[in-house]
């Protein structure tokens, strides 16, 4: 059973700075491409950022470069987000999500339960 568990949400002030993790179990992490997603009350859900399956290429949205970053640990199973200088509008519900390295389209194969982020002003 494939189980990705977010952790380290909470609530921050405008500046602040908070670190996700996400652990992951049942599958080869190291055969995964992993990535965050947000989404808030009301809006889409967006991509934050990937990382490839070797931790070789990372990829940001505009709203988060320089402020933000994704980085795994294959040994520990483990997919971390460094979040900088956080804004009001980082807040949302965070998730995490596994996609294995064959999978041709952009559909994420597994997800975790999402942590809260709340950033206040």
């Amino acid at each position: 059973q494939v189980q990705l568990v977010g952790s380290g949400g909470g609530l921050v002030q405008t500046g602040g700075s908070l670190r996700l993790s996400c652990a992951a179990s049942g599958l080869t992490f190291s055969t995964y491409a992993m990535g965050w997603f947000r989404q808030a009350p009301g809006k889409e859900r967006e991509v934050v950022a990937t990382i490839t399956w070797t931790g070789g290429d990372t990829d940001y949205a505009d709203s988060v470069k320089g402020r933000f970053t994704i980085s795994r640990d294959n040994a520990k199973r483990t997919l971390y987000l460094q979040m900088n200088s956080l804004k009001p509008e980082d807040t949302s519900v965070y998730y995490c999500a596994a996609r294995h390295r064959s999978t041709r389209s952009a559909v994420y194969d597994y997800w975790g339960q999402g942590t809260q982020v709340t950033v206040s002003s």
